[in-house]
């Protein structure tokens, strides 16, 4: 470490922003004092994505979503990604 980091106290969340935004963090810190972090409880960030899609086609997902006892939203989810990585 080269030199102590001190932390002042912030007003608000702009204020704090404004602090990370300026410093430079190599010169309090060397590759070595770096430590690998891991935040297993994060939930990825969602977005809302609007499409349609036929009546038969959405009332035929969600039998298929029922017998498997998932929600259907959560089955199209997987099917999309089933897809891309099959791609």
């Amino acid at each position: 470490m080269k030199k102590p980091l001190v932390m002042p106290k912030f007003k608000n969340e702009d204020e704090e922003r404004e602090f990370w935004w300026k410093i430079d963090l190599s010169e309090y810190l060397e590759p070595a004092d770096l430590k690998s972090a891991s935040f297993p409880n994060l939930k990825p960030t969602t977005a809302r994505v609007s499409m349609r899609v036929p009546a038969h086609l959405l009332n035929r997902l969600k039998s298929k979503a029922n017998e498997l006892d998932v929600p259907y939203q959560s089955l199209i989810k997987q099917a999309i990604d089933h897809w891309l990585k099959s791609t």
